[in-house]
């Protein structure tokens, strides 16, 4: 089994489906674009004829070698894309720096977070991920798909889910269905912060016990008493019987100042 297999990855046979997740950052010649999980190079061949510059994270040797075999101005890396330093990256002169990928599905989530903490040396992104998964990265408050994953990264992104991708555009064909997401980084967070460190543990702590009333919750997961929990909230102008999902981030952002 290759360490692709392994992963959980699924090559994109489809080539229109391939055409539109690139057509969806529109790479130029001024771009760098970096290409996460080429597999056998569905999106590649088109990059590289837009962008000015590709570089592809390729986990399984055997692919990376065949992949620089095929196009050689593709600047193919063996690398792990959940720990490959992304903050490196900088934009040409008067381009931007791209990331567009077909994610395996057991390691979306942590290269999505390695992804957004490097968020300032992004400017857009284009990410397959099972359907699921972008459901939730994307989902408004109020609903059960809403939690930690859907805060921190709409609080530095404009998320959207742009292309369903259905098993058949893969092969193998996976069990499940796929999306994906189009990501615009933000200039700054969508709501002021003092200390994003301290927001990011109260919206851990109010989604690790979701089921909870919001106090209970924050209570347990930060070691604070039930009674000092619940002013703050009252002096946040947020009623502590209600749940974590149905909390904006405003919401979250004035709770954590409340709470510091």
């Amino acid at each position: 089994m290759t360490k692709r297999r392994a992963l959980g990855q699924h090559f994109l046979r489809d080539g229109a489906i391939g055409r539109a997740i690139v057509d969806l950052v529109a790479p130029t010649a001024r771009d760098l674009v970096v290409e996460i999980g080429p597999g056998e190079g569905a999106l590649t061949g088109t990059l590289a004829g837009r962008a000015g510059r590709v570089i592809a994270l390729e986990v399984d040797p055997a692919l990376g070698a065949a992949l620089r075999a095929r196009l050689p101005t593709v600047e193919v890396l063996d690398a792990d894309a959940r720990t490959w330093d992304y903050a490196q990256l900088a934009a040409p002169t008067g381009g931007r720096v791209l990331i567009v990928g077909n994610l395996p599905y057991s390691v979306g989530k942590p290269i999505l977070a390695a992804l957004i903490g490097a968020r300032t040396a992004i400017h857009e992104m284009a990410l397959m991920l099972q359907r699921e998964v972008a459901e939730r990265v994307a989902a408004p408050p109020g609903g059960k798909t809403y939690g930690s994953l859907s805060v921190f990264t709409q609080l530095h992104c404009d998320v959207r889910v742009a292309l369903r991708v259905p098993p058949g555009a893969f092969r193998p064909p996976p069990q499940v269905e796929s999306s994906v997401l189009h990501l615009r980084v933000l200039q700054a967070p969508r709501v002021p912060l003092a200390d994003e460190r301290r927001f990011e543990t109260v919206v851990r702590a109010a989604f690790a016990q979701r089921r909870k009333m919001l106090a209970n919750a924050l209570g347990a997961g930060l070691g604070l008493p039930l009674e000092a929990v619940r002013r703050a909230a009252a002096a946040a102008g947020i009623d502590p019987t209600r749940r974590a999902e149905t909390l904006s981030l405003l919401e979250f952002a004035a709770l954590t100042a409340e709470l510091s």
